[in-house]
Order: C-alpha cells, then structure tokens, then sequence
C-alpha cells in the first residue's frame, strides 16, 4: 500500500463564509466539541488505514537562503493514511468534519513517494 499525507486547508474566506466568528462563545464550543466528536468517529472508521493522526498546525517560520521569516500559509493540519491508490485515499476524506462542522476549506491528498536511491 502507498502512504498519503492529507493537508487539511483553511482560508479567510472559508472561515467568514462558516460565520465562526459571528457565534456566541457558547455556540463556539458547542460546534467544536460537536466537531471533536465526529473527528473522532472519522477516526474510529478509518483507524486501520491512519499511520498518523496528525495534528493541527500553528504558525509557520519560512527558511530559505535569506534566513528564516515569519510567513502565513493555509495550512492548518495534517493526517497521512496507506491506501491503494490516490483516489481510494481521497474518498475518505469526503464529507470529513474538518469542512462539513469546523471552518475549514478543503484537503488535499500527496503521494509520500519512496525517496530515491
């Protein structure tokens, strides 16, 4: 089986657009405890194919030649899965918690290729 790493993406846009911002406090943590539930669910279905849970991620430092710099991206969490195919991989990931409960805009799936040599 290949492994994949799903990146779990998050815009402005997506998360004005979820009215995250517009709830109560109360409503806040009611979403996010919902939210945590049903990941975990997501979880229990697909335990057999995740190798990593991940994590959610926080903010990012840019290395480059010209040393290290704050930057912003949209990524805001990973998970990496075995499936038989890119296509297999994706299709767990539909309807998942991260876009359909939390404020988040979409995942993508990458192949981890075997390093060469």
């Amino acid at each position: 089986m290949k492994q994949f790493l799903a990146v779990y993406l998050g815009n402005e846009a997506s998360f004005n657009a979820s009215g995250w911002n517009a709830l109560s406090e109360d409503a806040r943590k009611k979403r996010e405890q919902e939210g945590m539930q049903a990941w975990g669910k997501w979880v229990e279905t697909h335990k057999a194919a995740i190798i990593d849970t991940g994590a959610p991620l926080g903010k990012t430092l840019r290395v480059s030649k010209d040393g290290i710099e704050s930057t912003r991206n949209n990524l805001t969490g990973y998970t990496v899965v075995r499936a038989d195919s890119q296509e297999s991989a994706a299709r767990m990931f539909e309807g998942h918690p991260h876009f359909t409960i939390f404020p988040g805009d979409s995942i993508e799936i990458v192949e981890c290729l075997p390093m060469p040599g």
